[in-house]
């Protein structure tokens, strides 16, 4: 690996040299810094990852996002501390296709984990290259000299001392790195240097403020909705009345009054175009559209369960375990008695605050441009080049902060919607959705069942047998990078790659025999679905640990143990034990073995535990809920969530993270689930697809941070709604003695119980 810096080899970066002012918080652009003059993007290179501007700051070029957790922050404080600067002085460019690698977008709570770690690892290095240049300038060794605040001074003779600036600023590194070869999520390198102790961080661990805030408030930035591009047309896509029906003609006339209105027809997709955005929202809702004869492909509401009973399976696998099969029969044979129970979780929608919007300029002989509010942009640029059958590299993709994503929502679809339309028109176009379009035909988390098994002998558990079958975790790609997975690519007859795939829950119970499978069952529609399943904030966390941790509270209580105690026996790691006791301690637990049914007057109060891992981060939830008897709503008052991601980085904004975890969880537990007719999605709008309201917020959320220094940062954006359902369920079986089996926890299926 060739570390050596030759300063005579640098190439200049005008940008860097430039006179300019970025207030906090405000976004930056690539042509801010004048980086189209940058060297290229290179895995292997640490100017593809940092560098020094004239005046000492520095610039992380982030290939993620930041989906409003602070991420953004993090990133900085960790490349900050590496350097030795104040947090304010690292700027993050975060999602450019232009200014950074495909880190993976946001995706897997890997935000701070895995992107902060390979920037951090990059920073490191860039302190050390600034070492050996001032070692060389200064003629003092490395080891006199000391940083602060990006200035370089010798111990011994303190007159002596150079800049970060003075050294490299406005020009670029030339050093090399070693890259682990993946793009993507797990995209690091090795270097040189090494890191600092955590003993000595005076940046990471502190609470830096959040830098979009002063822009949100102020309307001084962009979404992606405000992105304008001179010549732009507004497009938008009629879809079929039932699910899976196809334009057969088009009656043109029907919009012939319309300014400007034009129809786009490619095989199956068909939409209008207008100069103005009103004109193309008129002409869809006008133009009269004959669409073929299709039988409708969904099952009745009410027989959801029952079709994922009854469908036949095509792709199983197994998960967590430690015996095989026969072993897992004979455990039970051998048992004195068997508990079982069955969990059921619905169809889930994103219900962005808004439909997804994105703009293209298709540039057949020169760099098309995108602006997206998906959270994966390296990928949507691949999708769009795809679709456009133009290289990868002649597409530019920049994220614009849009309506939310948590997961693939139609985001993606929109780019490459917005792609085909402006290579039919050859116009720059502006894609949107209608609300109903947007909730109606996004992605959604798939519809499955759980069933749990318990062989119990002498009083102990002997066998243990967790099974999930479900609608594919995967029938659309998490990430739009090919046009098989978005609804545009497939009304072109681009064929749909299903990733048959699921995942058991994650936890440490051990008992002496235990397996976890599952079963994957055919998507309802094959393409072109408002039912086609793909990833959601925390994918299938809440489902499969709705089911897990309801089922451990059950077995509690059969066996005659308190459910926070008897996990503590389970559980076998230490962090899994401490985030447990840390949760009970904080919330007040009062052990019990049978529900305590508190009740005063029309309310029955009651507390649950959950516990749930997720990619080494622990998380343990007790919640404390009021239910009125007679109405049979129920309103999660409190939340004490006691949270194990390694190192701290910033607390607060880890803080805020954690309580909108808890506030989607308890949406999703209390009112989500999208209703289908057997032609289409009926899910639409806020009314058919309600989630939790401000009346409805818990009235405290405690969160009990366990900060681990000695480990690595973990993830955060998803862990903490693992666990919500479950302890909310369980909160209510205390309260009334009625268990939960089925989400959403509505006031029927409660009073149901209670009759």
């Amino acid at each position: 690996m060739n570390n050596h810096v030759n300063r005579r080899h640098f190439i200049g970066a005008a940008g860097a040299l430039t006179v300019s002012v970025l207030m906090p918080g405000h976004k930056a652009s690539a042509a801010t810094f004048g980086l189209e003059q940058r060297p290229p993007l290179v895995p292997t290179k640490l100017a593809s990852y940092i560098s020094i501007r004239a005046d000492g700051s520095a610039i992380a070029y982030f290939g993620k996002m930041d989906m409003g957790q602070g991420t953004d922050v993090g990133v900085a404080q960790m490349v900050a501390e590496e350097l030795d600067l104040p947090a304010e002085k690292v700027i993050v460019l975060a999602g450019d296709t232009s200014t950074s690698l495909n880190q993976g977008g946001a995706s897997s709570a890997s935000g701070i984990r895995q992107g902060g770690a390979a920037l951090r690892n990059a920073a490191a290095e860039a302190r050390l290259v600034m070492l050996e240049l001032a070692s060389k300038e200064l003629g003092q060794p490395i080891d006199d000299l000391t940083v602060a605040n990006g200035v370089i001074t010798s111990k011994s003779n303190p007159a002596k001392k150079t800049s970060y600036g003075a050294l490299i600023g406005g020009r670029w590194f030339d050093t090399e790195v070693e890259w682990n070869g993946q793009i993507g999520n797990g995209l690091s390198m090795k270097t040189r240097a090494k890191l600092k102790d955590p003993k000595t961080y005076t940046v990471v661990g502190k609470s830096a403020p959040r830098r979009d805030v002063h822009w949100k408030l102020t309307g001084t930035d962009d979404y992606v909705v405000d992105i304008k591009v001179p010549g732009m047309l507004h497009a938008r896509t009629i879809m079929p009345p039932i699910a899976g029906a196809v334009p057969k003609a088009v009656d043109e006339s029907s919009i012939k009054n319309i300014p400007g209105a034009k129809v786009v027809w490619e095989k199956n997709m068909i939409g209008v175009v207008a100069p103005r955005e009103w004109d193309a929202i008129k002409a869809a809702r006008d133009l009269k559209v004959t669409w073929s004869d299709a039988k409708a492909p969904f099952p009745e509401q009410k027989d959801l369960y029952k079709h994922i009973r009854e469908a036949k399976a095509i792709k199983s696998g197994g998960g967590q375990g430690n015996v095989e099969p026969a072993a897992v029969e004979a455990a039970f044979k051998g048992a004195d008695k068997i508990i079982e129970a069955t969990y059921e979780w619905p169809f889930h929608s994103h219900a962005s605050m808004g439909p997804a919007c994105a703009v293209v300029d298709y540039q057949p002989n020169g760099m098309t441009k995108v602006w997206t509010g998906s959270q994966k942009p390296h990928y949507t640029a691949l999708g769009v080049a795809k679709i456009l059958d133009v290289k990868p590299e002649s597409v530019h993709a920049m994220w614009v902060a849009g309506p939310g994503s948590y997961g693939r929502n139609d985001a993606g679809d929109a780019a490459v919607f917005a792609a085909i339309f402006s290579k039919a028109t050859g116009k720059p176009i502006r894609y949107q959705g209608m609300r109903h379009e947007g909730s109606g035909w996004t992605p959604k988390a798939p519809a499955s069942i759980h069933t749990i098994k318990a062989g119990v002998k002498d009083g102990k558990v002997v066998a243990w047998h967790f099974h999930s079958k479900s609608f594919d975790r995967l029938n659309v790609a998490s990430n739009e990078s090919d046009p098989a997975d978005n609804l545009g690519g497939q009304m072109l007859g681009v064929a749909a790659k299903p990733g048959l795939t699921y995942a058991p829950p994650e936890n440490s119970y051990a008992f002496p025999v235990k397996q976890q499978t599952w079963e994957v069952i055919p998507p309802l529609l094959d393409s072109m679905s408002p039912l086609r399943s793909s990833h959601m904030r925390d994918p299938l966390g809440p489902e499969t640990h709705f089911a897990n941790e309801g089922f451990i509270d059950e077995l509690a209580y059969a066996l005659g143990q308190d459910p926070v105690a008897y996990r503590l026996a389970t559980v076998t790691d230490p962090r899994d034990k401490d985030v447990l006791k840390a949760a009970a301690e904080k919330a007040g637990w009062q052990p019990r073995t049978a529900a305590r049914k508190q009740v005063k007057g029309d309310i029955a109060t009651g507390q649950g535990m959950a516990y749930a891992q997720r990619d080494g981060t622990r998380v343990a939830v007790v919640a404390e809920v009021d239910v009125n008897l007679k109405t049979g709503k129920v309103h999660g008052r409190r939340f004490v969530v006691a949270h194990d991601c390694g190192l701290v980085v910033n607390p607060q904004l880890l803080t805020k993270t954690i309580e909108g975890c808890v506030v989607m969880g308890l949406s999703r537990a209390m009112h989500e689930e999208v209703m289908f007719s057997k032609e289409n999605v009926t899910s639409v709008d806020w009314m058919t697809y309600p989630i939790l309201d401000i009346t409805e917020r818990p009235h405290q959320i405690d969160v009990v941070l366990v900060n681990r220094p000695d480990q690595p940062p973990g993830g955060a954006g998803e862990p903490a709604l693992r666990p919500i359902a479950a302890a909310v369920a369980n909160a209510v079986f205390d309260a009334t003695g009625v268990r939960l089996r089925q989400a959403p926890f509505t006031p029927d299926r409660l009073k149901a119980g209670l009759a």
